[in-house]
């Protein structure tokens, strides 16, 4: 059996008996027998599913379904970013703009439809946004936590699993590749123009307040991009 047919076989077993993360796979001795393979081919399929975290092999323990969270793709992300940036290409941006056309595509339908409890915590976040501008603190954390309050409404884990991996690679190649200029007291209008477009209910304030963001970052971006080739 081909290397990569041997894993797309363990991952079926996998789903077939709907195995949640964490819980034991069958032992080498099994897999060998359930699969017609040698132990040599168990170990190096196990050791490929691992690298992507549908597995995790604990030594002396035996091998779990993994936690099959997005740090592969993070990392690719940023590699393919980082590796993109060197070669001259636009890499950072393009990365940018796929993260502003998934919240551009979702703000709208949020729109007049988060709960007060939401609503109550977007503010507070803006707040705190304004209290660490005024200090002169950083304020990616806060930032962060806002996007990621203002998306949980939508009540789609995957969504928001995917919009962290953005976050998180976007965010960490930024921090490898350029030193953004940064206005805080621009980021925190802009985010409360974001809660007031949602509270409002009108859908195409609530986008173009989101693209207004963006398009803030970008301006900030494309110089220092450029300067740092």
């Amino acid at each position: 059996m081909a290397a990569r047919d041997l894993q797309e076989q363990i991952k079926k077993l996998i789903v077939d008996q709907r195995l949640p993360s964490g819980a034991p796979l069958p032992t080498e001795p099994e897999l060998m027998r359930l699969l017609g393979v040698s132990r040599n081919s168990v170990r190096e399929a196990l050791k490929a599913l691992q690298a992507v975290g549908i597995v995790e092999i604990r030594h002396g323990f035996g091998t779990y379904v993994g936690a099959m969270s997005f740090a592969p793709m993070i990392e690719g992300l940023a590699f393919r970013t980082v590796a993109g940036h060197r070669r001259g290409e636009d890499s950072l941006l393009q990365l940018l703009e796929l993260r502003e056309a998934v919240e551009t595509g979702l703000v709208s339908r949020l729109a007049g439809r988060l709960p007060e409890t939401d609503l109550a915590a977007l503010e507070a976040l803006v707040d705190r946004m304004e209290r660490e501008a005024a200090e002169g603190t950083g304020l990616a954390g806060t930032d962060r936590a806002f996007h990621a309050t203002l998306y949980r409404g939508l009540d789609n884990v995957l969504l928001g699993e995917v919009l962290e991996a953005f976050w998180d690679a976007f965010h960490l190649v930024r921090r490898d590749l350029v030193d953004l200029p940064q206005d805080p007291r621009v980021t925190c209008r802009q985010h409360r123009e974001i809660l007031d477009a949602v509270r409002s209910g009108d859908s195409l304030r609530a986008e173009r307040a989101i693209r207004d963001h963006f398009g803030n970052i970008r301006a900030r971006l494309s110089p220092a991009a450029a300067a740092n080739r």
